[in-house]
């Protein structure tokens, strides 16, 4: 099975398998799905993610902890100034102040609350609450 964007993939199996009642689920692991596995981490999202080697190319085994009501990537990946958050997260979160948008940055990869408080802007990846 050949897969286009892994990111989209493995936040899906992610999000069905939490909606599964799942205590973990296994998802392909990349650099870009290992630094946003850390930021929903920090946000209490999903729990550790420990990475098994399988010779291929590797897979991450996600703890679930069942707070995610709704995840999934952006597309495209929007490009948003300092000043124009407000306008996707009214357009992919249900309310404000809950959820959060993941955005890759020139600082790296983190919320859109981050992003603000920093002053930054970025590219959209994930919305997630």
């Amino acid at each position: 099975m050949s897969m286009n964007d892994t990111t989209a993939a493995a936040l899906s199996k992610i999000f069905n398998s939490e909606r599964l009642g799942r205590e973990y689920c296994l998802v392909k692991a990349s650099s870009l799905i290992k630094r946003i596995l850390a930021v929903l981490k920090e946000n209490n999202y999903v729990g550790e993610s420990e990475e098994i080697y399988d010779g291929k190319g590797n897979i991450l085994k996600v703890t679930l902890l069942g707070n995610i009501n709704k995840c999934g990537v952006i597309k495209p990946r929007f490009a948003v100034t300092k000043s124009g958050y407000e306008k996707f997260e009214k357009r992919f979160l249900p309310a404000k102040d809950f959820g959060i948008l993941i955005i890759s940055t020139s600082k790296g990869i983190m919320t859109h609350l981050e992003a603000k408080k920093k002053n930054i802007g970025g590219k959209l990846l994930v919305y997630c609450y």
